[in-house]
């Protein structure tokens, strides 16, 4: 452990997948909530290259704001993490200079949504440099970002899901694709199997515009799911805990109700047209149906043995049953963002919530557990 009393937090954000933009302002708000007075703060960005650098520890500097979208630049200062569990200290590499030692970093909080980070990628890495982190271990992360493993995973389980068709890279035929995915009816939503933030998301009414929506989710990733459309009203559940800290326990739900001029609660609504989109929390549900959401979201987080955090979206139905739509390892985070704001009006605020999180962190090895 770092030898000053307060525990160095690495808050680590950016990264190279499309969500680096909505991982810079998740990570505004952790800088911005995280207890000076308890922990030391190390700021570190990803660029879109996936360069590790020293960044601005000042949360106005990653927050979106009208007319700028912030991004990780490289400063020249690359960050290298420790090189096995006997070298505790990260190094900054700066051109024609000696290697300087940052010194010791307890935990990583990393911020990252989206592949190489989110998807275990990262997990993996800081478990092979034997830093404790924040979050879901390698193979839950993986999983919880690919839909399809996901899907497979929980159904396996007993748990909930709808119906849905998986093409592969080499499954681009148009009249084969028509022939898969009829029998879903329509609607039907076209998604990148491995992306988040609704980034790729086709809301398909006609069979016609089907190889379009393909060729859209395709840009961000080569294996597409489609969904049948589920009729029932949009819920999501916070999760946190598992492990050693005990069994996880869910969050009051809540409720996204986008107005007619989105067809679904996709990547404009999420985070650029606030006036759209109204968050009920907690949601107008039946206190039967609360707990059916609540058990549904701990099994499903259980189900892919996660750690730390999770927000679990759901579908209650007109009969009320409780569908599963995804698990999000690292939800938005932002306070603005459900995950917290769910905590919230269930007592746990953001400082709160942020500080649970890194206890639970700290506590948890590395390794396989």
């Amino acid at each position: 452990m770092n030898a000053n009393p307060r525990p160095r937090v690495m808050v680590l954000f950016g990264g190279r997948s499309g969500e680096h933009v909505i991982s810079c302002s998740t990570a505004s708000g952790v800088l911005r909530a995280i207890d000076r007075d308890r922990y030391d703060v190390v700021a570190v960005g990803i660029t879109p290259t996936g360069r590790w650098v020293l960044a601005d520890d000042d949360p106005d500097r990653w927050a979106i704001a009208p007319g700028r979208l912030p991004q990780v630049e490289d400063t020249a200062a690359h960050v290298l993490l420790p090189q096995g569990s006997d070298d505790r200290a990260v190094q900054v590499l700066e051109p024609g200079s000696a290697p300087r030692v940052l010194g010791e970093v307890d935990v990583v909080f990393p911020l990252l949504h989206g592949p190489f980070g989110e998807d275990g990628t990262v997990q993996g890495l800081l478990e092979l440099a034997d830093v404790r982190y924040v979050g879901a271990g390698v193979l839950a992360s993986a999983v919880g970002m690919d839909k399809h493993m996901m899907k497979l995973v929980l159904a396996g389980s007993g748990l909930p899901v709808g119906p849905y068709v998986v093409l592969h890279p080499d499954e681009r035929d148009e009249a084969l694709v028509r022939e898969r995915v009829a029998p879903l009816g329509l609607p039907v939503f076209v998604k990148p199997a491995r992306a988040g933030s609704s980034l790729g998301i086709s809301r398909v009414d006609d069979l016609a515009d089907l190889p379009a929506a393909v060729a859209a989710a395709a840009e961000h990733d080569p294996k597409v799911v489609v969904e049948a459309a589920i009729v029932g009203r949009e819920i999501e559940c916070g999760v946190l805990g598992g492990r050693d800290g005990g069994r996880p326990r869910a969050s009051l739900p809540g409720e996204i109700v986008v107005a007619d001029s989105h067809t679904f609660y996709d990547y404009e609504a999420k985070y650029f047209a606030e006036q759209d989109v109204r968050l009920s929390c907690p949601a107008d549900l039946a206190p039967d149906v609360v707990a059916r959401v609540q058990d549904v979201a701990v099994r499903t987080f259980e189900a892919l043995g996660c750690e730390g955090l999770a927000r679990v979206d759901v579908f209650v139905t007109p009969d009320d049953e409780v569908v599963v739509n995804e698990i999000n390892t690292m939800p938005g985070f932002t306070p603005y963002s459900m995950y917290p704001r769910m905590w919230a009006a269930s007592g746990l605020d953001y400082p709160a919530l942020v500080d649970e999180l890194l206890t639970l962190a700290l506590e948890r090895p590395t390794g396989l557990r």
